[in-house]
């Protein structure tokens, strides 16, 4: 059976250069589209894209919706089906255009459309778990620290915390990038993989002293003890070498960054395991910050500078990825509006004077409104 197709593989390989090279999409997101692409190709046993037809389309979906998740054992989530079938409709959408493919239905692309049911299903925002403030304290505080591997991932864990990083920007900052006097990161896009390759300065959160000194000693052991300068990293991968055992031992820090985030999440993981606790993936710690935000915030424009220290240009979007009230919270306040007078205070009418100013802001409410 034919395993390949060149025609095929030309005309991917011109899509794929024009996601990232003219949309600016990144390696991820290139990559999930090139993995859509294959298991079309597979389940049509590479038919020329010029003979696509909309049965094609039909089928592909009935079997997408059979296939088992190698990481659930289940069947395929709603999510992964909208998202596989978005990415080969717009495919064959771009394809229609092409010289060469000028025979193909531009209509014949909607087919690839989930139900519209499927569709809200896979859409529909849920609840992202997130630690309270106190878990992570409390795991970072059984974090043993005797040697520097684990002092390092204990730093990690503080640092996190303090700035609300990505694990991708984690894994690339330097030591050049923290200012301890001023309490603050600078997320250099030109150096630190931030999201969209923005760059912005992060003040340290208040989220605890403790955890301020954890990362304070960290740098300082790096600074003073293992006399490294601005251009090492902030947190240097593990170095690994034949031990006396004869085989492959951690012996200390390198001096180069992780190659990848998926260490961090590594050390995420066993860290709440240590402690006895769910695991919660780096990013979740955002969703924990957001929430101490709109306690500690008490006006519109401590929110906006809450908000715009995670890196986010308006508080609609803290306010719509990250500010999600969580379901007992949500009948708490529910149930406390039934003993009042049902007029906004406190974080009620910190979130309305934010979300007015940043509406006025984007032009969707007047300005006398």
């Amino acid at each position: 059976m034919a395993m390949h197709n060149a025609d095929n593989e030309r005309v991917k390989r011109k899509y794929l250069a024009f996601l990232k090279q003219a949309k600016g999409q990144s390696e991820q997101s290139v990559d999930a589209v090139a993995k859509a692409l294959a298991r079309f190709e597979a389940d049509t046993r590479y038919r020329d894209f010029k003979a696509f037809h909309f049965e094609q389309a039909v089928a592909f979906k009935k079997h997408l919706a059979e296939q088992t998740s190698l990481s659930t054992g289940g069947k395929l989530s709603k999510a992964t089906l909208h998202a596989t079938l978005a990415h080969l409709k717009r495919f064959f959408q771009w394809l229609a255009d092409r010289p060469g493919y000028k025979s193909l239905q531009y209509s014949y692309a909607e087919y690839f459309n989930l139900s519209e049911k499927d569709t809200r299903v896979a859409t529909a925002r849920r609840e992202r778990p997130a630690p309270t403030l106190e878990q992570i304290r409390h795991t970072i505080a059984l974090m043993p620290g005797q040697t520097e591997i684990e002092r390092r991932n204990r730093a990690l864990m503080a640092f996190a915390l303090l700035t609300g990083a990505r694990d991708s920007a984690i894994a690339s900052m330097k030591l050049k990038h923290v200012d301890l006097a001023a309490g603050s990161v600078f997320q250099d896009a030109r150096e630190v993989d931030t999201k969209f390759s923005k760059s912005f300065t992060t003040y340290f959160f208040p989220v605890g002293s403790e955890v301020r000194q954890i990362f304070d000693a960290w740098v300082s052991y790096l600074r003073q003890e293992k006399l490294r300068g601005n251009e090492d990293p902030l947190f240097p991968a593990t170095l690994v070498e034949v031990g006396e055992s004869r085989q492959f031992e951690a012996v200390g820090l390198a001096r180069r960054h992780w190659s990848t985030a998926s260490p961090i999440r590594t050390i995420f993981q066993g860290a709440f395991e240590g402690a006895g606790l769910p695991y919660f993936n780096p990013h979740s710690f955002r969703n924990t910050l957001v929430q101490l935000g709109q306690t500690l915030c008490r006006d519109a424009e401590q929110f906006k500078a809450w908000s715009q220290n995670m890196g986010h240009d308006g508080v609609l979007t803290t306010f719509l990825s990250y500010g999600a009230v969580a379901p007992r919270r949500q009948g708490q306040i529910i149930q406390a509006l039934g003993l009042g007078n049902g007029q906004p205070t406190g974080q009620a009418e910190v979130v309305a004077q934010a979300v007015v100013q940043a509406m006025r802001g984007a032009g969707f409410v007047s300005q006398q409104g």
